[in-house]
């Protein structure tokens, strides 16, 4: 036990972060060739992708997975849509080619909110991730990895690789698309590029453009990642355990999850308290640094860095608006029926934007509320009242489902 004067006034040096020195983490925790497919699948593009940045990036890989079964015409299939870190395992338990347990896993399966005696669900992994779709830690169609020659993305290219998803799953258009955040980013950009396949909309906590605050924050986490010394310009995935950029990744994680947490969450739940036996004025951790450093360990451990780092970019650039005469017009063609959410504490992304998309859809009603003590990760946490808005939107009722 900590006492008065009997530990050292300097904090103590951390010279592999928050990692014991027998557990580096690897230069890259995303998921490898070798490693077990899980339940994944693969659809390889026929032709190589353009990007709105330009250029075109080839050999491009979509890993998904489903749940259910596909009607003969496809009219039960469902689209969701994972955010930062999430990956295509939406529902099912952590095993041998996943490292975590499905993050919607309430929500998907015979009898839940996504029923799958009546719906077929489709979730993939985002182009430029590293749970299986091609991304910085994709080997290219000549052999060596991207690293840091992966070109820029943006959400609309990540859709557009999503749609050929669609095309070779033989799905011309979806029952729905749900996504939050990220995912959120991504279903909208869905609906005002191709409303004609987008039968109906939920958008949890994401906004129609991300604002300037809200690149700040995505900013000083990139600028985390790449300040690491095991950065390399983005070339460090065959480095040794230990070797890659692990420290700014989980630097990354802790300014990330400050920010999908609410404050008075973090007040209740820690206060100025240090962590057992440690105390802050003799090199120790107050409690919710120890909590940010275990969230940190975790992500190292299951995600790329080089990820990390694009896809925060693509989600700086989102703006539905862009080269469609601003967001009110480029919204103004998503027709179809709307539910849209906010989660009352978050503050990445405002409530107030979510009521901005609200006012601006023609098939939106009028703003749901996630009441919920946690931040941005309610609408990840909240499991009961997100399932009551895709009940609203898909009553099992529906004529559509499988033969």
């Amino acid at each position: 036990m900590w006492r008065p004067g009997s530990g050292r006034r300097r904090r103590r040096p951390e010279p592999h972060g928050p990692f014991p020195a027998l557990l580096l983490p690897p230069a890259t925790g995303g998921r490898q060739e070798e490693d077990p497919p899980g339940r994944r699948s693969w659809v390889p593009l026929e032709r190589p992708l353009p990007l709105e940045a330009g250029g075109v990036l080839p050999g491009v890989r979509m890993a998904y997975e489903t749940w259910g079964r596909r009607a003969p015409d496809g009219s039960n299939a469902v689209l969701v849509l994972h955010a930062l870190t999430g990956d295509s395992h939406v529902a099912g338990p952590a095993g041998p080619g996943h490292p975590t347990a499905g993050w919607w896993d309430a929500l998907v399966g015979p009898g839940k909110a996504l029923d799958t005696e009546h719906w077929f669900v489709v979730a993939p992994n985002v182009l430029g991730g590293c749970q299986g779709s091609t991304g910085p830690s994709s080997h290219r169609p000549e052999g060596p990895r991207w690293g840091g020659d992966f070109p820029y993305l943006t959400i609309r290219d990540q859709v557009a690789a999503e749609a050929a998803l669609a095309d070779a799953l033989g799905i011309d258009s979806w029952a729905a698309v749900i996504g939050g955040s990220m995912g959120g980013m991504r279903a909208l950009e869905w609906a005002v590029s191709r409303p004609e396949r987008t039968g109906a909309l939920l958008v949890l906590a994401a906004p129609a453009a991300s604002s300037a605050e809200q690149i700040a924050w995505g900013s000083l986490q990139t600028s985390a990642i790449r300040s690491d010394p095991g950065w390399r310009d983005g070339h460090y995935h065959d480095a040794p355990p230990g070797g890659g950029p692990h420290r700014g990744l989980g630097l990354a994680r802790r300014i990330a999850h400050v920010t999908y947490r609410s404050e008075p969450e973090l007040g209740a739940r820690f206060g100025g308290a240090a962590q057992p036996d440690e105390h802050p004025w003799c090199g120790g951790r107050y409690a919710v640094e120890s909590y940010l450093d275990h969230h940190a360990a975790k992500l190292v451990h299951r995600f790329d860095a080089g990820s990390y780092v694009t896809l925060t970019e693509s989600m700086n650039g989102h703006d539905v608006g862009r080269g469609r005469g601003g967001v009110s017009r480029a919204l103004s063609r998503a027709r179809m029926p709307a539910l849209i959410a906010g989660v009352d504490s978050d503050r990445l992304h405002l409530p107030s934007q979510q009521a901005e998309l609200v006012e601006l859809l023609p098939g939106a009603d009028r703003l749901r509320t996630i009441r919920s003590p946690h931040g941005h990760d309610g609408f990840l946490i909240e499991t009961d009242q997100v399932g009551l808005l895709v009940r609203e939107l898909l009553p099992v009722s529906h004529d559509a489902r499988p033969d």
